[in-house]
């Protein structure tokens, strides 16, 4: 294992949205939950890398700390808040702020949203990360999912995303993947330009607390 998947793993601090709709427990007393997950770039014409991603929520308050996201050797610190809402087709909604350090640095405003109606679901991640060291590197980096459960612990559906952490000869690359859930974890498979010579698979590890 490389010392930045070693680093990815054990960031504590994405890229899981976690419902927030119960804020509150019986008791009264704070709701707190949150997930770590570790990502891990299997790629064909360029090293593999490793990226972390961990956030916790206190009620509607959203925190969360990545590290390889939106640059490489480099790490990420968000503050956000989370609104949802919905019976039938729910929704949450988080916009967030952070900074960016390492390599890059930066100011990155930015959203987390979802929805799902049955066994259906969407969930957008969009930020713009705004380099402060290189202006010209600034960039709007998103995250995209369609998914379907056809069984409650099984998620699949298509992904795309816009990054300057991956070099390819498209401007958004898009794929399909697969999701397991074994109890509090989950277990993904992400395949990007299954049909280009650039096509990479990314496996992740996520456990939800």
């Amino acid at each position: 294992m490389n010392a930045r998947l070693r680093h990815a793993l054990v960031l504590v601090a994405p890229i899981v949205l976690l419902p927030a709709t119960a804020l509150h427990a019986d008791d009264g007393a704070p709701k707190i939950s949150g997930s770590v997950t570790g990502y891990y770039y299997a790629m064909r014409e360029e090293s593999d890398f490793g990226v972390g991603v961990a956030s916790i929520n206190r009620d509607a308050l959203h925190l969360e700390g990545r590290y390889n996201y939106e640059a490489r050797d480099s790490g990420s610190l968000f503050v956000g808040w989370n609104f949802s809402g919905g019976d039938r087709v729910s929704f949450q909604l988080t916009p967030i702020l952070g900074v960016l350090v390492g390599e890059a640095r930066g100011v990155i405003p930015g959203l987390e949203a979802s929805v799902a109606y049955g066994p259906f679901d969407a969930y957008v991640e969009a930020e713009y990360v705004a380099d402060s060291r290189h202006p010209d590197d600034s960039y709007t980096y998103s995250w995209s999912e369609l998914g379907w459960k056809p069984v409650a612990a099984l998620r699949l559906g298509l992904v795309a995303q816009r990054t300057r952490t991956v070099h390819t000869d498209r401007d958004l690359q898009r794929g399909l993947f697969a999701q397991a859930t074994f109890g509090r974890a989950t277990l993904g498979v992400y395949a990007f330009n299954p049909e280009s010579a650039s096509r990479y698979v990314i496996g992740a590890l996520g456990v939800a607390f």
